[in-house]
C-alpha cells in the first residue's frame, strides 16, 4: 500500500512551470540613445510581456563608440558581469564617414573592439541603428551599418528605412523631437520594439503602456557613469513617464520587417 501511495505521489508531480530566463541589457551609445529614453522603454516593453529585462546604460551627448573604449567604461561594466546583451549605437553618420575617413575607420575599429569584448564576457552584441531622413543617405547608411556589423561577426538592427517608410505612411506621428533630429516619443519606441525582437526573436504583444522613467530629452544632464534606466535623472525638471496607448502600441509592432 505504501509503494502505491508513492507511485501515486511521484505521478502527480509534473515538472515544475520554468518562467522565461532573465536579460539584463547594457546600452552604450549617445542622446539618439537616452532621448526619449529607449534602454527604459524595451524594460518596460519586456515586463509587460512577462520578462524580467532591466537595462542600464552608458550614454552621453554627442560621445562615440570610440571614446567608449578608450575610456573603458564598457569595459569595467562587462567586467562586473550579470549583463546577458550589450546595444551599442554610434554617434549618427560615423558609419557612412560624414565625419571623415579618420572618424570612420575609428568607429568602425570601435564596433569591432565592443564585439570582441562582448564576445570574451559571453554577452551578445548588437548594433543598433541610426537614421538619415534623406531616402538615399538613408539606404547609404543602412548599408554601411549592416557591413560594420558582419564585418564585427554581431546583429544589426536597422531603423532607418523602417523610420522612412513609416514616415511616409504617416507623417504627422512623432518621430522627431521638437529639434527635428533627436527621437520623437513614437520613434524612441519602435527603437526599443525593434531591440526588443532582436533579443528576445518576437515582437511584443501590443497594448498600453506605461513606462515610470525618466524621459530624457537633449538636455539631459547625462554624462558616461554606468546607471539604470529608471535611476533618477540628473536634472530635476525631466519627466518621470510617459504613455503609449494601445493603438500607437499595436501600430509600431506590425511595423517592422
Amino acid at each position: 500500500m505504501l509503494c502505491l501511495l508513492l507511485l501515486a505521489l511521484l505521478a502527480s508531480c509534473g515538472p515544475a512551470e520554468q518562467s522565461p530566463p532573465a536579460s539584463r541589457v547594457l546600452f552604450v551609445g549617445n542622446s539618439l540613445t537616452y532621448v526619449g529614453n529607449v534602454p527604459a522603454l524595451y524594460s518596460a516593453l519586456a515586463s509587460e510581456n512577462g520578462l524580467t529585462s532591466p537595462s542600464d546604460m552608458i550614454v552621453k551627448g554627442g560621445a562615440t563608440l570610440t571614446q567608449r573604449v578608450d575610456d573603458g567604461s564598457v569595459a569595467r561594466a562587462l567586467e562586473a558581469g550579470g549583463y546577458s546583451h550589450l546595444v551599442i549605437q554610434e554617434r549618427g553618420g560615423d558609419l557612412m564617414c560624414a565625419f571623415g575617413a579618420e572618424a570612420c575607420a575609428e568607429s568602425l575599429d570601435a564596433v569591432r573592439a565592443l564585439a570582441e569584448l562582448g564576445r570574451r564576457h559571453g554577452v551578445t552584441v548588437l548594433l543598433l541603428g541610426t537614421y538619415q531622413p534623406d531616402p538615399s543617405a538613408s539606404q547609404r547608411l543602412v548599408e554601411a551599418e549592416s557591413a560594420a556589423a558582419g564585418a564585427a561577426g554581431i546583429a544589426y538592427v536597422e531603423v532607418s528605412e523602417t523610420l522612412r517608410l513609416l514616415r511616409e505612411a504617416d507623417p504627422r506621428r512623432a518621430w522627431f523631437a521638437e529639434d527635428g533630429f533627436h527621437p520623437g516619443s513614437d520613434l524612441a519606441l519602435l527603437n526599443a520594439i525593434l531591440v526588443y525582437r532582436a533579443i528576445h526573436d518576437t515582437l511584443p504583444e501590443p497594448g498600453p503602456l506605461r513606462v515610470a522613467a525618466p524621459i530624457y530629452g537633449s538636455t539631459s544632464g547625462l554624462d558616461e557613469t554606468l546607471r539604470s534606466s529608471v535611476s533618477p535623472p540628473p536634472l530635476a525638471a525631466t519627466p518621470m513617464e510617459i504613455q503609449y496607448d494601445s493603438d500607437i502600441v499595436a501600430n509600431l509592432i506590425g511595423a517592422p520587417r
